[in-house]
């Protein structure tokens, strides 16, 4: 399944990514130290417990056997983590999700391995050919004109990894999406994601991934310039010589925001209660807060004011934190339901909307503020899903457009003018229960999506009659 991804915007990638060099025993030893990091909670049994040293056993036997592999030309690891999959499907509540349809007829379209599914409503088209000539030349640059997709990724056995998409325009609006081929593997099962161009190895700008993960009190920054690494280039947190280190969080990272003004700065929420702010740079955490009672699932920088941050939570609530007012305890709103998402508004400094575990998705406006903040009422309330509303994503060229994704398998648009919501369109993209949707930065009508199933989808949202006839060229503009 795709727990979640992110986009890269065209010309962040290097256009020929760099081979990783063969790690040193230095290297080896913090890929040792990062597998002993799996914690256990307070709820767990001592089988859980044994079960986690056997991983660790399996981890340090495949850092090992890398260390005695060094004439190889390319070195990769693959720690597997076991026995975590039941975990993780009991705290996303994947026992309540319906059976996937079937009956999908996809059609080759001639072109390299690509796929076009069949239904009307899927204009989007995947890679799936999954073989591995290494006679085939394939054209691995990057040009400017494409963006990627870096997918967290995890599979029926448990094995997790980051793999990289390029996304390349056509002619007829269908997006060529198509695997790079370079696959980043993870200690354990990735939670969240996000993109960042603070430049952690020098020069101006860098091409970087942040990924929180499940039972990994730790956040891992990957170098998406360097194919075949084996270790992150960052690691914020975590632990050393069996103690946490300061600041670290303590348990799962849920979310992540990456602060565009303040480049160096990253926010991640956590299953700890807490939220953090990190100086990357350095690697120190430089904020703790602890304002919320249960795990906290999302984070999320104003666009206007980048000193703003929102955190939402389990315990039904959402905070506002002014980094200009650190003494000042923030405003809270209660939404009635568990935060699954939240997201401000591109286009206005004062809006924000939040989607919950109910289906409900609310919108509310930070001038009404006051140190009652409780009792707030949102700008509007809409039952968008009937099941968790797990994702949301502002259109950034067209203001009043929200899509919003579910475990309900569904997408829709909406079109949020007044603060009278109204559904645009409603799209079933054949991914299962959805877990992340976000719209492309570049081309904004390109909406990716990802799910329970695995393949990563892009929609071109105007080829739905509704979206085009709204948002066409002459009217898509900001």
């Amino acid at each position: 399944m795709i727990t979640a991804f992110s986009w890269v915007p065209k010309g962040a990638a290097k256009a020929i990514p760099d081979h990783a060099e063969l790690p040193s025993k230095e290297d080896i030893q913090k890929l040792k130290e990062s597998c002993e990091q799996v914690y256990s909670e307070e709820e767990e049994d001592d089988t859980e417990d044994k079960e986690e040293n056997g991983e660790v056993a399996h981890a340090k036997t495949v850092a090992e056997a890398l260390g005695k592999s060094s004439s190889c030309n390319n070195a990769s690891s693959s720690v597997e983590i076991n026995d975590l999959n039941d975990d993780l499907m009991k705290e996303l509540d994947m026992d309540n999700y319906d059976q996937e349809d079937d009956g999908v007829e996809i059609f080759s379209s001639g072109n390299g391995g690509l796929y076009y599914a069949s239904n009307e409503m899927d204009p989007y088209l995947i890679n799936n050919d999954d073989s591995d000539d290494s006679d085939e030349d394939e054209d691995q640059t990057i040009l400017q004109t494409k963006s990627m997709i870096v997918c967290a990724k995890t599979e029926d056995n448990d094995a997790s990894s980051l793999e990289v998409y390029v996304c390349e325009e056509t002619s007829n609006g269908c997006p060529n999406i198509y695997n790079r081929g370079d696959i980043f593997e993870l200690p354990a099962v990735p939670l969240c994601t996000a993109w960042l161009d603070c430049p952690l190895k020098g020069g101006e700008k860098g091409n970087f991934l942040a990924v929180g993960l499940y039972k990994k009190p730790l956040i891992e920054i990957w170098n998406l310039d360097v194919k075949d690494e084996v270790l992150p280039c960052v690691q914020l947190g975590g632990k050393e010589k069996g103690n946490y280190k300061e600041g670290s969080h303590t348990r799962s990272v849920l979310g992540l925001a990456w602060n565009k003004e303040f480049r160096n700065t990253l926010a991640s929420a956590s299953a700890d209660e807490k939220v953090k702010v990190w100086d990357m740079a350095t690697g120190t955490c430089m904020i703790t807060m602890e304002h919320h009672t249960k795990k906290v699932q999302a984070v999320a920088w104003n666009h206007y004011t980048p000193e703003v941050l929102l955190s939402g939570s389990f315990d039904q609530t959402v905070v506002l934190r002014d980094g200009r007012k650190p003494s000042h305890s923030g405003f809270k709103w209660s939404v009635m339901s568990e935060v699954e998402s939240l997201a401000w508004d591109p286009h206005s400094e004062h809006s924000f909307v939040v989607s919950l575990k109910n289906g409900i998705v609310k919108g509310f406006d930070v001038r009404q503020a006051s140190n009652s903040a409780s009792d707030l009422k949102p700008s509007f309330t809409l039952q968008a899903h009937h099941k968790p509303a797990t994702c949301v994503s502002y259109n950034i060229s067209a203001p009043n457009l929200l899509a919003t994704g579910s475990m309900d398998k569904t997408v829709k648009l909406w079109d949020l003018s007044d603060n009278k919501p109204s559904c645009i369109a409603s799209h079933i993209p054949n991914a299962g229960s959805l877990f992340s949707i976000d719209f492309s930065p570049d081309n904004p009508f390109l909406l990716a999506i990802g799910g329970k199933r695995g393949d990563l989808k892009v929609w071109d949202t105007l080829s739905d009659t509704n979206v085009s006839r709204r948002y066409g060229s002459s009217g898509a503009g900001p």
